[in-house]
């Protein structure tokens, strides 16, 4: 670890010592799950390991973290959608059309990527990707709802099927 990131780490490791017995306990009565509890407020506090944060500056440690849990519970529970959607949609095919328990895992895991991906892209070029593949409007129907050109829509997919591919590529 360079020696720039040492007060980040120390300043999390004071948050950790701190507050990660109440976030846990927190996140299980919200929850009902001990071991999720657990693994979202690691990763919780994992996320200000990134040196994004000013933590020095936090105010309100408590409200802070559960803020952070908050948007961690809310990504875990849509990539479970996403899984749980996928895998129903391989049960309803024939068995002879049903791809292997190891594509099915590569396309879950391929999923929960682009997922990811995708919530990190501004909000425009998320929205023009999922208009164009799941309402299927064309780039003109997409420029009219964002309001925006339609070679606007052509650079935000073009942003976005990149941003994909390269998340997708192994």
């Amino acid at each position: 670890m360079p020696a720039s990131d040492l007060p980040v780490a120390d300043d999390v490791a004071g948050l950790y010592v701190e507050h990660s017995t109440w976030l846990q306990g927190w996140l299980r009565r919200r929850i009902g799950d001990a071991f999720t509890a657990a693994d979202v407020a690691q990763d919780t506090f994992l996320s200000l390991l990134d040196g994004k944060t000013a933590t020095q500056e936090i105010r309100e440690p408590r409200p802070f973290l559960a803020t952070i849990a908050n948007r961690l519970l809310a990504h875990r529970h849509r990539r479970q959608l996403l899984e749980t959607a996928y895998l129903e949609a391989i049960a309803a095919l024939p068995e002879e059309f049903a791809p292997s328990p190891e594509t099915r895992l590569i396309a879950v895991q391929s999923l929960q990527e682009i997922d990811r991906v995708l919530d990190g892209l501004p909000s425009k070029v998320r929205e023009a990707f999922l208009l164009a593949h799941l309402v299927e409007l064309s780039y003109a129907e997409i420029a009219e709802r964002l309001g925006v050109s339609a070679s606007s829509v052509k650079q935000y997919l073009s942003r976005a099927h990149r941003e994909c591919l390269f998340a997708i590529s192994f």
